[in-house]
């Protein structure tokens, strides 16, 4: 941005954000001024890519990735599209899906050439991270679900914030790996593209600063509704509760989950999947106990929720991790 001349206090004045928060290491800012500055920094540079490239990201990339994609009939087809288009605009970073063991694939990012000269450069970082988001944020739309990442690897050296990508990517976020690679099951590649053109032209407004504010882990409301299910747990929690704590009326609370692409029924059952994975790879608990444990009234409901979310049954799942964690003895 320096090497731009890029009056920068200028811009997050008009993004309404205030410079001391930056300078606060807990600080945070709301997460529509953020897809504002990222709006506002893409216009004054005239690149899409933040002059992180060898060559800039013209104005207009995201735009028709999206109207290259939103044809297809399944998010592998998507994908494909995705990658093909990108090689077009993006030759710095090579962007392949590679099916890989147990039912799973990998979204994998890798330099053609050498981003920065140290692996950990802030600029590097970015943009590793943004072509992720750009990429799953815009899957999630496509589908017009929250499409969960069982892992991601990140070629870079785990930051002081690592907490945070729990709550942004995945709690398996690891670090140091030679390129970056998101898992995600199999089967969710299958599902149908649920959008059509009415729906881009929507989507677009705002677009590509408004993709950030779009299926987050750390998303405010979402963020907020969580906690209350997590501290009720096993006991559930009616909408009317949830929004009596957070005093507000049911109605708002649903609208803004509805805004950040969720629902209450989405975030009991993502808890849900959370702790059953958890309790597999790490207790000998029976399935019918974790079944019951989680809130299912029986272990055939639990073992067809569990095989939508992983694409795999709980004993084998369970038996996957144990060889996993065995081999890194």
């Amino acid at each position: 941005m320096a090497a731009r001349r890029i009056e920068f206090s200028r811009l997050l004045a008009q993004a309404i954000i205030e410079s001391v928060d930056l300078d606060d290491p807990d600080g945070r800012v709301p997460v529509r001024s953020y897809a504002e500055l990222y709006n506002l920094t893409v216009a004054e540079l005239q690149d899409e890519g933040f002059a992180l490239f060898s060559a800039p990201v013209r104005l207009g990339a995201f735009e028709f990735l999206a109207r290259s994609v939103v044809s297809s009939r399944s998010l592998a087809e998507a994908l494909d599209r995705a990658c093909r288009f990108l090689r077009l605009v993006l030759p710095d970073l090579a962007v392949t899906i590679v099916p890989t063991a147990a039912g799973t694939t990998e979204l994998q990012i890798v330099e053609t050439r050498p981003l920065q000269r140290r692996r950990d450069d802030a600029r590097r970082v970015f943009a590793f991270e943004w072509l992720l988001r750009w990429l799953h944020g815009l899957a999630c739309w496509l589908v017009n679900r929250d499409l969960a990442l069982n892992s991601v690897a990140f070629p870079y050296a785990e930051p002081p914030h690592a907490a945070d990508y729990a709550l942004i990517y995945t709690s398996r976020s690891t670090f140091g790996s030679r390129y970056l690679a998101a898992t995600l099951n199999s089967n969710l590649l299958q599902l149908p593209v649920q959008r059509d053109e009415e729906a881009l032209a929507g989507f677009l407004q705002g677009a590509p600063g408004k993709i950030v504010t779009l299926y987050r882990r750390d998303r405010e409301m979402v963020r907020r509704v969580r906690d209350l299910v997590a501290r009720s747990f096993p006991d559930s929690i009616s909408l009317n509760e949830a929004a009596r704590r957070l005093h507000m009326s049911s109605r708002t609370v649903e609208r803004r989950l509805h805004e950040e692409g969720s629902s209450l029924r989405a975030i009991k059952n993502a808890l849900r999947r959370d702790i059953a994975l958890s309790r597999l790879e790490k207790s000998d608990e029976s399935v019918e106990r974790i079944a019951s444990n989680v809130g299912y009234a029986d272990a055939s409901t639990f073992f067809r929720a569990f095989t939508a979310w992983t694409g795999t049954s709980p004993s084998a799942w369970r038996s996957r991790s144990k060889r996993s964690s065995d081999s890194l003895k």
